[in-house]
């Protein structure tokens, strides 16, 4: 199952005893600091959660599914994550 932003915004309701809206109102926050600083090509490290880093993906040759026909793909950027060592750990133990 798939946790949505209204549902984490319940869970800092129940957690922090703060109204909804400012509870969506941090978190909104939270998503808009991370989305500008990788906009800005700057990584984003929680401690003990992960990291967001913009990756750059070289053009190279592709394939259109729909047709087959080959294709060649502009570079781009990505994002990653790569999680924590102890995200890691706490995930491998379920």
């Amino acid at each position: 199952m798939t946790l949505t932003k209204s549902q984490m915004v319940d869970i800092f309701t129940d957690k922090l005893d703060l109204s909804r809206k400012k509870c969506a109102d941090i978190l909104e926050t939270l998503l808009e600091t991370i989305k500008h600083s990788l906009e800005n090509e700057k990584d984003v490290l929680i401690s003990g959660y992960g990291k967001f880093c913009i990756k750059k993906k070289n053009a190279r040759r592709g394939r259109n599914p729909a047709t087959g026909d080959d294709m060649i793909l502009d570079k781009r950027k990505v994002v990653a994550f790569r999680c924590s060592h102890l995200l890691r750990e706490k995930i491998n133990r379920l």
